[in-house]
């Protein structure tokens, strides 16, 4: 059995094509290297039935699905796609929603990889976006925090989609 180093991973951004979003063609968007993604969280929430003549308990069925907020932590991209991203949406001139992909790195993998295994977030929408305080005599890096909803994730076993 093979462990996965947790410290090794990068964040893919993308869109379904606009020519045809039901194809399932992803465009890479913008790619970026963070300290820390947490998040990784679904919640069910059952309800009950109660029926007549059951003395023993109650009846659970499966109800709606609740999905944590998809927080990035200290990180960094070489283009401008993640702010021009947020100030499009935050500037109300479209709600445009990316899939993010959150790729599992091996030991020994280029950061550029395919990689072992990948989290996918589907329909994205950032509701907050923190930059770094600009101080000589720090050493923070670009974006300190993204936080993201989403309307679901799914565990891709191979790899990057």
């Amino acid at each position: 059995m093979s462990f996965l180093p947790l410290f090794r991973f990068r964040v893919d951004f993308h869109a379904t094509t606009l020519d045809d979003p039901s194809s399932g063609a992803a465009q890479p968007v913008c790619s970026g290297q963070f300290s820390e993604v947490s998040g990784f969280e679904a919640s069910m929430e059952p309800f009950t039935i109660t029926e007549g003549g059951r003395n023993w308990g109650e009846i659970h069925r499966v109800g709606p699905t609740n999905f944590a907020t998809l927080v990035l932590k200290r990180g960094m991209t070489a283009d401008h796609g993640l702010w021009t991203w947020f100030h499009g949406v935050a500037s109300g001139s479209y709600a445009y929603r990316l899939n993010a992909t959150v790729v599992m790195l091996g030991a020994d993998e280029d950061i550029g990889g395919a990689g072992t295994m990948a989290w996918e977030f589907a329909n994205c929408l950032p509701i907050k976006l923190k930059g770094a305080d600009l101080s000589s005599s720090s050493s923070e890096i670009g974006i300190e925090e993204l936080h993201l909803n989403h309307e679901g994730m799914q565990l891709v076993p191979g790899g990057a989609a």
